[in-house]
């Protein structure tokens, strides 16, 4: 029974190494342009998600942060509560969903287009209403996920990360982002020791 769990546990990763190499297979180069130019320009950029997908973008608005974008993420049960109310012509928000068709982000994609916020989309489902209806949309490749049922956001979980790590990668080399820039937001911990250690 062990050597079965952990026979499961190794062929997690090269499932997700998979998904990953298929990802950047179909991620459209001219949209991942157009999204880093987005992010760039934006005032305020925020996220939204369920699930594994709302957890990836947790991190996607860290990441941002750690570039100095603006950013936050935004339930969805909290956005349509008032939170949207954050967000102006010109901003940016993206919206995560691998089917694309999340109820919970339909209702933010309405008002978002509403008041002119430029809505990025990260879904597996090109035909999806949040693909249809987003401004830029990345396209995510998931052949399956790690658990022996296929139904756990692993994989899905791991890819959408991935994609928001490579965003924040181009960024840093758009923006021109200086390390020192950097070290003065990240005083704390090992990496700010180092990058602050005159």
């Amino acid at each position: 029974m062990m050597n079965s769990a952990l026979d499961q546990a190794y062929d997690a990763f090269r499932i997700e190494a998979e998904s990953l190499a298929e990802t950047a297979k179909v991620l459209d180069r001219g949209e991942m342009a157009r999204a880093v130019e987005a992010l760039a320009k934006a005032e305020r950029i925020a996220a939204s998600g369920c699930g594994h997908s709302g957890i990836a973008c947790r991190h996607f608005a860290h990441l941002m942060c750690c570039v100095e974008r603006p950013a936050r993420f935004l339930s969805p049960a909290e956005a349509v509560h008032g939170g949207l109310g954050c967000m102006k012509r010109g901003d940016v928000m993206l919206l995560a969903s691998r089917g694309g068709k999340t109820d919970e982000l339909m209702t933010i994609i309405d008002v978002c287009k509403t008041k002119g916020v430029t809505i990025i989309g990260v879904t597996e489902n090109l035909a999806s209403p949040l693909a249809t209806e987003a401004d830029i949309v990345l396209a995510m490749k998931v052949t399956k996920e790690c658990d022996k049922y296929n139904c756990q956001g692993t994989t899905s979980f791991a890819v959408t990360s991935a994609i928001f790590d490579a965003l924040q990668t181009a960024l840093v080399e758009y923006t021109g982002y200086q390390k020192m820039d950097f070290a003065l937001i990240h005083p704390g911990g090992a990496v700010g020791k180092r990058l602050n250690n005159k």
